[in-house]
C-alpha cells in the first residue's frame, strides 16, 4: 500500500497543478519518496491553496525545481517498487486524479488501480464498530470527521501547518496504522501513546 498526499495549486486536477508530492510505502515505512516541482505553463493558482502548502508563487514558479513530468516520473518509479500499488490516504482521490492527470498530460504509463482506501472511512468504521458516535455537521447533515478528529482519536498530533506533504503521508500512515493494528508504525509518533481502545484483540498482531 502506497500512503501518498499531494500539495497543490488548487484543487481542480485540470486547472491546478502539484507542487509537492510526499509518500511512503506502508508495509516498509523507510522506504519513503519526497518531490517538488514547479507549475506547469499556464496552470490556475488558488492563493487558498497556497496559504494551506504554505509555498509561495515565486516557489511554484521557480524554474530551478522540478517540472511536474519530472515528478509524476520519479514517483510512478517508487510506486512501481512498492510491493503493493493500492493508494491510500486522507481523501486519496484527489491525490489520485491529481496524479493521474500529471501522468496523463505526458502520455506516462499510467497503471494504478482507481481503487483507494481512505483515512476517513477507515475511521469511520472504526469507530462505528467500537461504539462511538462519528461526529456530524448538523448544518449540512453530513460526517463531520475531518482529519484533525481523526488524528485526535487515534492519539497522535494533528498535521502542522503549512501542511507539507511527506509529512501528510506520515500522519495518515501513523493513523492508518493505529486504526487497523492497533500499532504505532512510524518513529515520529513512537512517543503518543496508542489509545487503549485500539489494544483489544488480534489488532496488536500484525
Amino acid at each position: 500500500m502506497i500512503v501518498l498526499d499531494i500539495e497543490a495549486s488548487g484543487t481542480e486536477p485540470h486547472l491546478h497543478s502539484m507542487v509537492s508530492v510526499g509518500a511512503l510505502e506502508f508495509e516498509k515505512p523507510e522506504r519513503q519518496f519526497y518531490g517538488e516541482c514547479r507549475i506547469f505553463p499556464g496552470a490556475h493558482v488558488m492563493e487558498e491553496a497556497l496559504a494551506v502548502n504554505g509555498f509561495t508563487r515565486e516557489e511554484i514558479e521557480d524554474p530551478k525545481k522540478m517540472t511536474d513530468r519530472e515528478v509524476a516520473e520519479k514517483f510512478l518509479t517508487f510506486a512501481m517498487e512498492a510491493g503493493e500499488h493500492t493508494l491510500a490516504g486522507q481523501n486519496p482521490s484527489f491525490d489520485r486524479d491529481f496524479m493521474r492527470q500529471g501522468a496523463l498530460r505526458y502520455h506516462l504509463n499510467w497503471s494504478l488501480t482507481h481503487r483507494t482506501i481512505d483515512l476517513h472511512s477507515v475511521c469511520y468504521a472504526h469507530m462505528v464498530t467500537h461504539g462511538v458516535l462519528p461526529p456530524v455537521d448538523q448544518e449540512h447533515r453530513r460526517s463531520a470527521l475531518n482529519s484533525a478528529k481523526i488524528m485526535t482519536y487515534v492519539g497522535i498530533p494533528e498535521e502542522p501547518k503549512p501542511h507539507n506533504a511527506l509529512m501528510g503521508a506520515k500522519v495518515a500512515a501513523e493513523a492508518l496504522s493505529r486504526l487497523l493494528y492497533g500499532k504505532n508504525l512510524l518513529p515520529e509518533f513512537v512517543s503518543f501513546s496508542v489509545p487503549n481502545l485500539f489494544l483489544t484483540g488480534s489488532a496488536n498482531n500484525r
